[in-house]
């Protein structure tokens, strides 16, 4: 065999095919790589100033309008599908007085959507103000409100154990007949609760539904002169109770007189 050959067959002989094959594989990928980037980078730049066009509103909500929302949406830079902050079109439309959660996302190529849970009702509080079903007080105004909510008072940050108590007196009282309209915690935490009859009950700061269970057993046995009502039972003592009337209305004598 020629010297030349002999020496090309050892080469050969002593070539790691496994590396070149690595490094040959390395290199396909990381053109493809290379090649896939920039063809994204010249889509995202023919692209850029996709607008949003189209918006989809989920969620029911009650109160809210959609011509609100889509207000409050428009006042964000809506130029740009890839650019549009998200958190701020969020922050725009939880700013509504009746939102309470907002979720928002894009949709390619040209759509938002937004889904709206709103704050549920369950009373007003210090009359200029609502708590939803957390006890969280929140400014808001609707003719579609229930004319039935129950109307709580109490000093600022207190909405939370307000309501907690209402609730509390309420299932007391309406197993027993009775229905709970109001109630008020004042600067020192004394408790008073209104009946839908307009008996007020004043419970103090202490033993609050042990006070309210007290009126229930002592209730059915109350006595009272003629042509007169019930106005208010004070429940601040160890044992016993107070309680005063008030003259009955000439409407509620016919309307008693008729029955």
């Amino acid at each position: 065999m020629h010297p030349l050959l002999e020496k090309a067959h050892k080469i050969k002989q002593n070539l790691n095919w496994s590396l070149i094959f690595g490094v040959s594989f390395f290199l396909v990928v990381i053109i493809g790589l290379v090649q896939i980037t920039t063809g994204v980078s010249d889509w995202l730049v023919k692209n850029k100033d996709a607008q949003i066009k189209h918006l989809t509103v989920q969620g029911h909500p009650k109160y809210t309008d959609e011509t609100a929302i889509i207000t409050a949406i428009k006042k964000a830079d809506l130029s740009s599908f890839f650019e549009l902050d998200v958190k701020h079109v969020q922050q725009l439309v939880q700013n509504l007085p009746w939102v309470a959660t907002v979720s928002v996302r894009k949709q390619w190529p040209d759509t938002i959507q937004v889904y709206v849970v709103e704050h549920e009702a369950v009373a007003h509080w210090n009359s200029d103000l609502l708590i939803n079903n957390n006890g969280e007080a929140f400014q808001a105004r609707s003719d579609k409100l229930s004319k039935d909510l129950p109307q709580l008072f109490g000093p600022e940050g207190s909405e939370q154990e307000a309501w907690i108590a209402f609730k509390q007196f309420d299932e007391m009282l309406k197993v027993n007949a009775f229905t709970l309209k109001s109630l008020a915690l004042s600067e020192r935490f004394s408790w008073q609760l209104w009946l839908d009859s307009g008996v007020r009950l004043n419970l103090g700061r202490r033993d609050k539904a042990k006070r309210v269970q007290r009126f229930i057993d002592v209730y059915p046995r109350m006595e009272y002169p003629e042509k007169a009502q019930i106005d208010a039972v004070d429940l601040r003592y160890d044992t016993g109770l107070a309680v005063s009337f008030k003259p009955v209305q000439e409407e509620q004598l016919q309307n008693k007189s008729k029955a």
